[in-house]
């Protein structure tokens, strides 16, 4: 069955939340699922001590995720407007499908969370669509037909779904916020399936 990956990095929690809301949108979509994965935090030795496989949450992301993939919802929290470190590191290692041009023409798209509203949340997701954009994916957000856009007072772009955490990053979801995670997801996938059968 085709799947759209969810690739995120997660400190707090908050986007792993969303990457599960967005993939409950990706599977309401028929014959579509949602592959859920992660990357391991990240330091001058963190090659060396991190496990293989993550003691819980989802699995590492390999490679063979994103050739496999029909779609790809990217997450991360805030990081001074960009994303955090440890999934522009695992970015940086995709040369190969870059040269091969694995992800050309399949659907991208891009969340983040942030401890304040005004955390850098549209910075981070305009700079995560840079690199999809260098691998030839296809760009989708959110349109304003999604109408929590118009009335959220948490998180909500048109970029992407966002979540305001707050300072000591605890806050949950809103309803807002899942809606348009769900939102995003379901969105990704009925384009990626409209292209697989073009």
């Amino acid at each position: 069955m085709p799947d759209i990956l969810i690739l995120y990095y997660s400190r707090y929690g908050a986007t792993a939340d969303m990457a599960r809301q967005i993939a409950r949108g990706v599977e309401e979509i028929n014959g579509m699922q949602a592959r859920i994965r992660t990357v391991p935090p990240i330091s001058t030795v963190c090659e060396a001590t991190e496990p293989a496989i993550p003691e819980s949450g989802a699995p590492y992301v390999t490679l063979s995720d994103l050739q496999e993939c029909t779609g790809m919802a990217l997450g991360s929290p805030t990081r001074f407007g960009n994303m955090a470190a440890p999934l522009k590191y695992f970015i940086d290692s995709t040369s190969s499908l870059w040269l091969t041009g694995t992800l050309s023409g399949k659907p991208g798209a891009v969340f983040t969370s942030s401890s304040s509203l005004h955390g850098g949340q549209e910075t981070t997701l305009i700079s995560m669509m840079l690199p999809l954009m260098h691998h030839g994916m296809l760009i989708t957000g959110l349109p304003y037909s999604e109408t929590e856009l118009l009335h959220t007072t948490t998180g909500g772009t048109p970029y992407g779904p966002s979540h305001l955490a707050g300072v000591d990053s605890k806050l949950p979801l809103s309803e807002d916020e899942k809606k348009l995670c769900r939102a995003l997801g379901s969105r990704l996938a009925t384009i990626a399936k409209k292209l697989l059968s073009a």
